[in-house]
């Protein structure tokens, strides 16, 4: 990128470039010129990891407050567990679908979801009683 300032002449004409001078090579009898690093004017920052928080429960000093909170939050996470696992049965019994192709047998099922044969078996059943009661309310 050419340089945008207007070029500097000396005393005697000669041109002086304006931007940063390279540095001469030293010639006998001139001192190497060290570069020392710049000064910390200020300490940097550990990265600390910051405290563990659980929706800010720790934060509630009230006890009331602290179970009221803690149970709300206990029935919600319970009520989205029970909604995954339907969520997971019908899955696996789209998945053990005779109809098809690629159907899969319940020790698949349990290998792919890290569950035991016979509970995989379960939950296809399951699975399958909640895909009728969609297929009725549907209709």
């Amino acid at each position: 990128m050419p340089d945008r300032h207007s070029p500097v002449s000396g005393q005697s004409g000669q041109h002086i470039p304006s931007g940063p001078a390279e540095p001469a090579a030293p010639g006998p009898g001139t001192p190497v010129r060290r570069l020392r690093p710049a000064q910390l004017l200020f300490e940097p920052q550990a990265d600390e990891p910051e405290p563990e928080r659980f929706f800010d429960l720790e934060a509630i000093d009230d006890p009331s407050e602290l179970l009221r909170r803690s149970t709300e939050l206990a029935l919600a996470f319970r009520a989205a567990a029970e909604r995954a696992t339907d969520f997971q049965a019908i899955a696996a019994a789209q998945l053990a679908d005779t109809r098809r192709f690629d159907a899969l047998s319940p020790v698949e099922i349990a290998d792919r979801a890290d569950w035991t044969p016979d509970y995989a078996a379960r939950m296809v059943e399951y699975g399958r009683t909640l895909l009728r009661q969609q297929a009725v309310g549907e209709h």
